[in-house]
């Protein structure tokens, strides 16, 4: 059975703010990808169940080390090839908003700040990075490369998902440490091969070397045929 989906495009940064209000148009409800709850008519709910219980521990491991910057942490079924997303709550601020409120702001910040934090971190559980955070959760929950991996998570898809990083230096800093790591031991300068020793020339004498002369034998007449 096919079906079709219409979306709308908004490029301007004033469109969200004028379909703010406007719910729905010919009886078609407008959905905002960008927030959670995102339901476009595919859901799988046995399966979407079974990795909410398999990540259950993984998602509170990851919300502790966010601590108030995100709301919730989820299991994703928007995502299919990216690790994670970071969506805005159903009645937070989305990225695009974010940024006019924030050039709005002028002197008492708490409801921007308040704003900010209403933002779900979901993830993918299909993708190798989370099922290698799954599994240190289980194992080492304090190791400090998986807590450091985490941090860098959020802090990319914030970057991918429009949001705007509060420590754009330390993101960095972050993420040279983690090339480092990785890159450690590989395309290492490779000691030259020794030269093999060569003899010197025995030096050649200036003088010519004698020649021999070759005796040949007087052949008796008897003997000629």
């Amino acid at each position: 059975m096919k079906w079709v989906m219409r979306f709308l495009l908004l490029i301007d940064p004033m469109d969200e703010v004028s379909l703010t209000n406007l719910n729905s148009y010919k009886d078609k409800s407008f959905v905002d990808i960008s927030k959670e709850d995102l339901d476009l008519g595919d859901k799988n709910e046995e399966r979407e169940k079974e990795m909410k219980q398999e990540y259950s521990q993984t998602c509170d491991w990851i919300k502790k080390r966010l601590g108030e910057r995100v709301a919730r942490v989820d299991v994703s079924n928007r995502l299919s090839s990216s690790p994670c997303v970071l969506v805005a709550a159903k009645f937070g601020w989305s990225a695009n908003m974010e940024r006019l409120m924030r050039a709005q702001s002028i002197g008492d910040t708490s409801s921007l700040d308040f704003m900010r934090s209403r933002k779900v971190f979901e993830i993918n559980p299909e993708h190798e990075i989370i099922k290698r955070l799954n599994a240190a959760c289980r194992i080492n929950p304090d190791d400090p490369e998986a807590l450091k991996a985490i941090d860098i998570l959020f802090e990319t898809s914030m970057i991918s998902s429009g949001f705007t990083p509060d420590n754009p230096t330390d993101l960095s800093g972050k993420i040279y440490d983690m090339m480092s790591t990785a890159m450690a031991g590989k395309w290492a300068s490779q000691p030259q091969p020794a030269q093999p020793s060569q003899q010197p020339a025995a030096p050649s004498s200036s003088e010519p070397e004698p020649l021999e002369a070759e005796v040949v034998e007087p052949v008796e007449a008897g003997q000629q045929k």
